[in-house]
């Protein structure tokens, strides 16, 4: 569980990094899932944005008890999973994640999410750890975004440069099994990995479920920014119920 200063820290700075670590075992398992999403997909070397739609597999992950209970103080006790995404960075070859917020991309409204994102292997300076603009959070607005769609970076909506100073940048190195949560509203991104290790990373996106997963918003976003479609996304009720009584949840 989060300690009252860790909750703290997370109104504060807009992300914190638990004591909890992953199970040696459950990281073996996402590693050798990740293996066969490759094997199948190999469109998927550096980014796949909604494994579940791949292999369930990765759903057992989600559903840790321990990471449910730090999400649950977070978010409250009605919550749903609504994605779980790949950010491989292979070695010598990683893409770049350019600056941005995750809630510039996402069809819920209102916008909340806590994000749980799972070192698969040591994240560095080296290999393309992340960087979070500390309490870029707090405004609790989207900033100015612009479409880039260059093939040398995973997302292709990326901060406009007056909406953040990257010399604030706080780097988010973690040891393979260490986990980190952040807000929707975040500012972050990530280099390109030029080094000999891989670094791979797991993210859980958890709503409560006092927002609505838009379906009709998803298909703007994906019209007019090229944003992936979501329209078709499973949602995975995790705790508690449906308290906005409009979305449509595969029940645990």
């Amino acid at each position: 569980m989060l300690t009252d200063d860790q909750l703290e820290q997370y109104r504060r700075d807009g992300y914190i990094v638990p004591e909890y670590r992953l199970p040696d075992e459950n990281i073996e398992e996402i590693r050798d899932a990740h293996d066969r999403l490759l094997a199948r997909h190999p469109e998927f070397l550096n980014y796949c944005p909604n494994v579940l739609a791949f292999d369930l597999a990765f759903l057992n992950h989600a559903r840790i008890p321990e990471v449910l209970d730090m999400v649950e103080q977070i978010l409250g006790p009605d919550f749903a999973l609504w994605n779980s995404s790949f950010f491989a960075k292979p070695a010598l070859n990683g893409q770049a994640t350019p600056w941005h917020q995750d809630g510039e991309y996402w069809p819920i409204r209102p916008l909340a999410t806590c994000t749980v994102w799972i070192a698969v292997d040591d994240a560095t300076r080296e290999n393309g750890c992340l960087r979070f603009i500390r309490g870029s959070h707090k405004s609790k607005r989207l900033l100015s975004h612009r479409t880039n769609s260059s093939p040398d970076l995973t997302l292709n909506q990326e901060l406009a440069d007056a909406e953040y100073d990257e010399s604030e940048a706080v780097d988010l190195v973690l040891e393979a099994g260490q986990i980190s949560l952040h807000d929707v509203y975040l500012a972050h991104g990530s280099e390109a990995n030029r080094s000999p290790q891989p670094r791979r990373g797991m993210t859980l996106r958890y709503m409560p479920t006092t927002s609505v997963f838009d379906r009709d918003i998803a298909g703007r976003l994906h019209r007019e920014k090229g944003i992936m479609d979501h329209t078709h996304r499973t949602l995975f009720l995790m705790r508690g119920g449906d308290r906005s009584g409009r979305n449509d949840f595969r029940l645990r």
